[in-house]
Parts: structure tokens; sequence; C-alpha cells
């Protein structure tokens, strides 16, 4: 009787550690996830592309995200900061490492070429270089980390990019110089731009290192409706040309938004979801991601 009251007080003492630490341990969680989001708040995001690879594939061992894009496209510094590294790496290609005022660092890897020097200070949105392909790399793409502290060769302070940027997903496009780089955003800033509108123009002006090709894939156009648009004779553009970008009479075409599915799309816009699938060259199982562009007429 004795031994049966014992046993069921040191069951309860130990249900009673075990919720602790679990409090405890959710709670450190907690404010470790907290106080990342309040440390890297006003970041931007270092280049426009499309997520290729996420922080702890490849049996945990990638420790960054993967921004595929256009080779020769700017990369920015995502806050102000240090210029700590600045050197051609075997594995890293042309590489430049940030040291930021909150103690923070963080890597941008496999640049086609690097615009600062080590110690030099850096303002948010300053290029540190351009997109490429060098190093061990099978394609031009930003290979970028953040670590919680310095940077070491194990990389143990490493930790997930969308932590501070919020969770993204491979396939997903990324925009250069936001703080929320997920978000789809028109030339005046405003979230969720739709070429639905009935819209003529908008403006664009010429970033150092952008290409028409870019600029269309940004505005979900082509280079000839622009270059005709802006009389152009060739694709060469000038920093801070200004550039009119045509969206007229857009209603049979639907810009994709964050947490839209090919099914959600039928249904609001009225298409059989085999016809969408159909007109788009897709089928059912096709990823689709913010931006995007579908036929739905």
């Amino acid at each position: 009787m004795i031994f049966d009251y014992a046993r069921r007080l040191f069951i309860v003492f130990v249900l009673g550690i075990c919720v602790s630490v679990m409090f405890i341990t959710g709670n450190n969680a907690k404010a470790e996830g907290d106080e990342v989001a309040k440390d890297t708040g006003i970041w931007i995001f270092p280049v426009e592309g499309m997520i290729t690879d996420s922080f702890g594939t490849r049996g945990g061992t990638h420790k960054g995200m993967d921004i595929g894009g256009e080779a020769g496209s700017p990369v920015y510094s995502v806050a102000k900061g240090i210029v700590s590294k600045s050197y051609l790496s075997n594995s890293y290609g042309h590489v430049v490492f940030i040291r930021h005022e909150n103690g923070y660092e963080t890597v941008y890897a496999h640049l086609e070429s690097r615009l600062v020097d080590e110690n030099q200070e850096v303002v948010q949105g300053a290029q540190l270089g351009t997109l490429g392909n060098t190093g061990r790399s099978t394609g031009a793409h930003l290979h970028f980390e953040v670590h919680k502290g310095e940077w070491t060769i194990n990389k143990e302070n490493a930790i997930d990019p969308y932590r501070v940027f919020g969770n993204g997903e491979v396939g997903q496009l990324v925009f250069a110089k936001e703080k929320d780089p997920f978000q789809t955003v028109d030339v005046a800033g405003t979230p969720e731009g739709n070429l639905n509108e009935d819209v003529h123009t908008l403006t664009h002006t010429v970033q150092k290192g952008e290409t028409l090709w870019g600029i269309s894939q940004k505005y979900a156009v082509s280079i000839e409706e622009i270059m005709s648009q802006n009389a152009l004779n060739n694709t060469d553009l000038v920093i801070s040309q200004i550039l009119k970008i045509p969206t007229i009479h857009r209603n049979d075409r639907y810009v994709v938004k964050k947490g839209d599915t090919l099914s959600s799309i039928s249904l609001a816009q009225g298409i059989d979801l085999d016809d969408l699938v159909h007109k788009n060259g897709l089928d059912l199982q096709s990823a689709i991601y913010p931006r995007q562009v579908l036929k739905v007429q």
C-alpha cells in the first residue's frame, strides 16, 4: 500500500518535471524566435530571383538559402554594416561577408563580381556585387547565409533566413530591397499590384545591373512590349533611364498572389480548372508562385 502510494507520488513528480522542461523549452524557443525577428525587423532582401534551395537540405549541410536569377543582376546588403571579408574562395567563389551592428553576420556567395573591400562601411541597400556562378556552383544564383554571431568554418551560428524574412518555399519569387521579399508590389510600392486592373502604363527607373529581360520578368510583360512602348531599337539600357511599362487592358490575364492555388483561381475567375491548366501549359500538380501570369480567358 505504502509502496503503491510512493510510486504514484514519484510518477507525479516525474511528470511535473517533464511539463516544466517542456514549458521552459517552449518559452526559450519562442523568445529566441522573437529575438531574431526583433533584431532583423528592418532588413531588406538581397537579390531578385527565385528560391532554388532552402536551409537544412542536403542532409542538413546546406546552411543558407539559394536564390537563382539572372547573372549580373545586383546583390545588395540586407542592412548597414562593415565588410568583414571580400575575396575569391574555392567553394564560395566571389564572396562578401558583412558584419552588422547587432552582431549578426551575413554571407553573399557565388558572385560574378565584388564591388566592396574589406573593412569598408556599407549602408543598407548598398550594392555588394553582382549575381554569378563562381566557386562550387551549378548555375547563376546567390547563396545567402545568416549567422547569429560570427561566421565560423563549422557554421554553428547559422540560422534559417526564413526566420528573418518569413516562410517561403522553393520555386517562389523574391524581390530585392524589400522588407517582405515575398510581397507582390507594383512600381509605386502598393501591395498586390494586379494586371487585371485597367492600368495603361507604369514607369520604371533603370538601376545598375538591370537588364531588359529582368525588368520584363518583374512586370510580367514581354521584352518586345517594353521595346515597342519605349521605341527602343535594341536591348541596351542606361542607369536612371525611365521606361514605360505597358499594362493595357490585361483582363485576359491573372497575376498569382501569395496563397493562390489553381483551384482558387479557377473559381474566382470563372474558368474551368482543366481549361486553366491547358491554357497555361500546366498540369494539376504544377507549382505556381507569386507574380506568375496566367491566361484566364
